[in-house]
């Protein structure tokens, strides 16, 4: 019967463990990475279900802006305050809008958008 005597590398030790923290960096930044592609996504669509034919979809859409003040949807809220036909949303955009407005010029913004 023979003994058998394990040596252990302290530099393959070493090398696995930079390929693991490399690794786990990658999937960071990777996780990262598709966040910030859905957030922008979930935004693009937000906007573009502000016009569309369903009522509540448009209601969610009002919703999503009014908890994410831009100066962007200053022109976005004013056509689609043209563009509405139900009263309900009309006067829902309508407060959101001086809402918004209201926001802006207290930072130092005038309705365009630019400083003053």
């Amino acid at each position: 019967m023979t003994t058998r005597i394990e040596y252990r590398d302290p530099e393959r030790d070493t090398s696995t463990a930079w390929k693991i923290a490399a690794a786990a960096l990658l999937g960071a930044a990777a996780a990262v990475g598709l966040g910030i592609y859905l957030a922008r996504d979930q935004m693009r669509r937000h906007r573009r279900e502000l016009f569309s034919p369903h009522p509540l979809r448009r209601l969610a859409a009002l919703g999503y802006l009014k908890s994410h003040p831009s100066v962007d949807d200053l022109p976005l809220l004013r056509d689609y305050l043209t563009w509405e036909e139900r009263p309900l949303l009309r006067k829902r955009a309508s407060a959101i809008l001086s809402r918004l407005e209201g926001a802006l010029a207290g930072d130092g913004f005038v309705g365009s958008g630019e400083p003053s």
